[in-house]
C-alpha cells in the first residue's frame, strides 16, 4: 500500500506537470518569489489524489474509522479544492478563510477527538473552548503550510520527515495500533511529489497540495490526541520548525500593519536561502532539525520523562533565536543584501 502510493503520486505529478505545461500554468518569477524560473504549478493534486484514493483502504482495513475517514475526506477535498481554484485564479482571501474554517469544522464534527489537554500531570477538559480552539489551530496549520511551501523542496522534506518521525512515536506508545500507517501513507504520497520538486523544481506543489498537506498532518495530530495527549504534544513538538518561523514572520507583520494575506518572501527561511544563495542547503537544516533536534524531544515527551508543555517550549526556544536570527517577517530591500529593520 505505501509503495502503490509512493508510485501512484509519481506518476500523478508527471501527468500534472504536463498538463499544467500545455495550459501555460506557469509561476513566474517576480519581487516576491523566491525562485528564479518560470516553473509549473499544481503538482500537490497528486499528493491530494494520491492520498484519498488510499484512505478507504485504510478504512477498510480497521486502521482509521469510519468517522475518521469522513472527517478526512471532507475536510481534505475543501481545503484542495479551494486551494486549485486558487491556483489556477485567484480566490479572494475572506473566501479561501471561509471554506478552510468549514474544512476544521467539518473534520472536527466527524473525529473522535475530546479536547483534553495534560500539563503538568493535570488534564484539563476545555469543552466548547477546546473545540474552537482546535480549529483555530487547523486553519492556521493548513494556512501556514502553504506560507512555508516558498523554495524547492522544503514543504515536502519537512511533511516527509513529520510523519516519519510520529510514526516513531506511535511504536513508543502501546496501544497505539496502526495509526502510523496514515502518516507513513501521507509520507509515502509527498514522495512521490518530492521527485519533481529536489533538488530543483520541476514543478511547484501549488495551495491545492500544500493547503491539504497542512490539514491532514493537523487531523492526524488530533488523531493521536484522542489515543493519548502525549502524542498530541509530540505532534506539536514536530511540527515546531514550520510552526515557528511562520508565527514569528506573521506577528512581525501584523505588527507593521501589513496586509498578511499577500505574498511576500520574508520568513526566516527565505532570508536564509538568499544569503546561502541555494534552496537545497535550508530545506534539508529543515529535515535535520525535525530528526536531529524536534524527534528527540518529542520522544522524551511520548516516553513520560518530559512534560507535553514544558517540551514544546523546550523544543520551541532555539526555533525562534534562529527566526530571529535569519529576520523572519523583516523586509528586505529588492536588489539588496541587506534588511530593512522598518
Amino acid at each position: 500500500m505505501i509503495v502503490a502510493t509512493l508510485v501512484l503520486s509519481t506518476l500523478l505529478t508527471r501527468w500534472l506537470r504536463l498538463f499544467a505545461l500545455s495550459r501555460k500554468l506557469i509561476d513566474v518569477p517576480n519581487s516576491r518569489s523566491s525562485h528564479v524560473a518560470p516553473t509549473p504549478r499544481g503538482g500537490g493534486g497528486a499528493i491530494v489524489l494520491a492520498t484519498l484514493a488510499v484512505l478507504p483502504l485504510l478504512a477498510w482495513r480497521e486502521v482509521l474509522s469510519l468517522h475518521s475517514l469522513w472527517g478526512f475526506l471532507g475536510a481534505g477535498l475543501l481545503v484542495a479544492t479551494i486551494g486549485w481554484l486558487d491556483d489556477h485564479r485567484d480566490v479572494p482571501a475572506r473566501w479561501r478563510l471561509l471554506i478552510h474554517f468549514a474544512a476544521a469544522s467539518w473534520a472536527l464534527a466527524w473525529l473522535d477527538v475530546l479536547p483534553q489537554l495534560r500539563v503538568l500531570g493535570t488534564t484539563f477538559d476545555l469543552g466548547l473552548v477546546g473545540d474552537g480552539l482546535l480549529i483555530l489551530y487547523l486553519v492556521w496549520l493548513l494556512n501556514l503550510y502553504n506560507f512555508m511551501d516558498g523554495i524547492d523542496g522544503i514543504a515536502s522534506i519537512e511533511a516527509i520527515t513529520v510523519c516519519l518521525c510520529a510514526a516513531v512515536l506511535y511504536q513508543l506508545w502501546p496501544g497505539s495500533g496502526d495509526g502510523w500507517l496514515v502518516a507513513v501513507v501521507l509520507a509515502a504520497a509527498v514522495c512521490g511529489f518530492m521527485f519533481w520538486n529536489f533538488p530543483r523544481a520541476r514543478i511547484f506543489m501549488g495551495d491545492a497540495g500544500s493547503g491539504f498537506v497542512g490539514i491532514m498532518m493537523g487531523l492526524l495530530s488530533l488523531e493521536a490526541a484522542a489515543i493519548a495527549p502525549e502524542l498530541f504534544w509530540g505532534w506539536l513538538i514536530l511540527l515546531g520548525a514550520f510552526v515557528v518561523d511562520a508565527t514569528v514572520t506573521l506577528i512581525r507583520r501584523l505588527m507593521r500593519g501589513e496586509r498578511v494575506h499577500q505574498a511576500h518572501r520574508t520568513h526566516a527561511y527565505q532570508h536564509a536561502a538568499r544569503r546561502i544563495g541555494s534552496h537545497v542547503p535550508v530545506s534539508l537544516v529543515f529535515g535535520g532539525v525535525n530528526v536531529m533536534w524536534l524527534l528527540p524531544v518529542a520522544v522524551l515527551v511520548v516516553q513520560g520523562w518530559l512534560d507535553g508543555a514544558v517540551g514544546v517550549l523546550l523544543a520551541y526556544a532555539p526555533l525562534v533565536w534562529l527566526a530571529l536570527r535569519y529576520d523572519a517577517g523583516q523586509v528586505e530591500e529588492v536588489g539588496l543584501g541587506v534588511s530593512s529593520k522598518a
